[in-house]
């Protein structure tokens, strides 16, 4: 297939295979969203003149089919193709002849790519917010059900203080809102139209920038047409990082997981349908799932290290040095997409054991509670601190759900306030709600009927 840039030569086969690298297979997930965008595009050629409006007609209408086609499994890049910019417009022009060879007006690969890159990754952003909310549900739901269920609470991993199950699930469900918080206010951020800045240096054509960001659905326009270059690899890694505070959140829940399932503890069973086996100890069941969200959090976390060590040091403007932004980022989505419904899963299976919690409160547990007695009867905690700490034969057995229910101040283990956790939820799902539809109905309108913009 003739390349976009092809001239009166040809690439040497090693530099080819050198330069595409895997960019063709990546390209295969950004089809749909470059179409779009090109749809969008050549909407705003039309109302500036340069195409006429059966030529519209006739890209558009070749646009939509090349989504039918993506969506139906008939249209694969090959590595001959180089990207998938140059199949859609060779499509295009096989189909269209000359109309097809206007479509490129005012446009270079340089802004296409990141129309296609954001257009993916806001759709993206969504589901993993999706994914993200039916995970803190899952907590939240096992906080509930077991908010007086006694647990130990650990400090430098030894026993500290009487804590409870509902107290664990209900941190890991407020912090999974406060990572998507945190995502959805980037994602807005960067939710920024770039097409229509060409290749850093706009084009000598009356282009409506705003007309094409309006009509895809983009919160802004990325107004300096050199910032917007300058802007590829910044905004994915700005993604990702939000994306690796959410990834540093399923790693201590699968830490903890992991050691409270363990025979020694016995506090959580998993199903045995979420465990591997071992290929030589019949009696094992294996976490592999909860071990491997660990390990790709640390892999989430390089994925963004490697795009800012991409960008560090570029000069101003285009470079191919960003091709190698492109995987990490496309890897990064899918990434956490899949580790928020692996976690949800294993949450919302887990099995409590409330007789081997209980009988995991030992006596010493209850010192610090021992020493505010003290203080209650008069005794200043330093004095009732140090009686304990010389006698702690003293501390007595007490009850732990009686001492839970003491603890009433606002996010105590006797005052959850899951009620809040809920609004939280209820929020983020309007506000996810509101954008997705406000984007869907503009894309929507691009494509002619539903699509997803993102296959993670």
């Amino acid at each position: 297939m003739a390349k976009l840039w092809e001239k009166d030569y040809g690439l040497h086969a090693l530099i080819e295979k050198y330069t595409v690298g895997e960019d063709w297979k990546l390209d295969q997930k950004l089809l749909i969203a470059d179409c779009l965008a090109g749809i969008a595009h050549a909407g705003m050629l039309r109302e500036i003149g340069i195409l006429q409006d059966q030529e519209y007609q006739d890209l558009e209408q070749e646009l939509r089919k090349i989504i039918v086609a993506v969506e139906e499994g008939e249209l694969s890049l090959q590595p001959s193709d180089e990207d998938g910019h140059t199949v859609i417009e060779t499509i295009l022009v096989q189909n269209l002849g000359e109309t097809g060879k206007k479509i490129h007006t005012g446009r270079s690969r340089n802004d296409q790519v990141l129309a296609a890159l954001r257009l993916y990754g806001r759709e993206a952003v969504y589901q993993i917010g999706e994914a993200g909310l039916a995970l803190c549900e899952a907590f939240s739901r096992l906080a509930a059900e077991h908010e007086k269920t006694p647990m130990p609470g650990r400090t430098h991993m030894q026993i500290a203080m009487p804590s409870s199950v509902g107290l664990w699930a209900a941190a890991f469900a407020e912090e999974i809102c406060d990572d998507l918080y945190h995502l959805l206010r980037v994602a807005e951020h960067v939710d920024q139209s770039p097409l229509g800045s060409a290749a850093s240096y706009g084009v000598p054509l009356s282009l409506d920038r705003e007309m094409v960001a309006e009509a895809l659905g983009f919160e802004h326009l990325q107004r300096n047409v050199l910032y917007v270059n300058n802007s590829r690899g910044k905004f994915e890694s700005l993604i990702l990082e939000a994306l690796d505070q959410m990834m540093l959140s399923l790693s201590k829940a699968a830490t903890d997981l992991m050691i409270f399932s363990m025979p020694e503890f016995g506090y959580f069973h998993l199903p045995k349908e979420l465990c591997s086996g071992s290929s030589i100890m019949p009696q094992k069941r294996n976490p592999d799932m909860l071990e491997l969200i660990r390990a790709k959090s640390g892999t989430l976390s390089a994925y963004t290290h490697q795009v800012k060590q991409v960008i560090r040091s570029l000069p101003s403007g285009y470079n191919r040095d960003f091709q190698e932004t492109k995987e990490p980022f496309l890897r990064g989505l899918s990434l956490t997409y899949d580790s928020l419904r692996v976690m949800e899963l294993t949450v919302g299976s887990l099995e409590v054991d409330r007789d081997r919690l209980r009988k995991a409160m030992p006596r010493e547990i209850f010192a610090t509670d021992a020493a505010l007695d003290l203080v209650r009867q008069g005794e200043s905690f330093r004095e009732a601190y140090r009686r304990i700490g010389l006698h702690p034969e003293e501390v007595p057995m007490m009850n732990a759900e009686e001492l839970l229910s003491r603890r009433s101040s606002t996010g105590a283990p006797g005052n959850l306030r899951l009620d809040l956790v809920e609004e939280d939820v209820s929020k983020l799902r309007t506000t996810l709600a509101e954008r997705r539809a406000k984007n869907d109905r503009r894309l929507w309108a691009l494509a002619g009927r539903e699509i997803n913009a993102a296959e993670l």
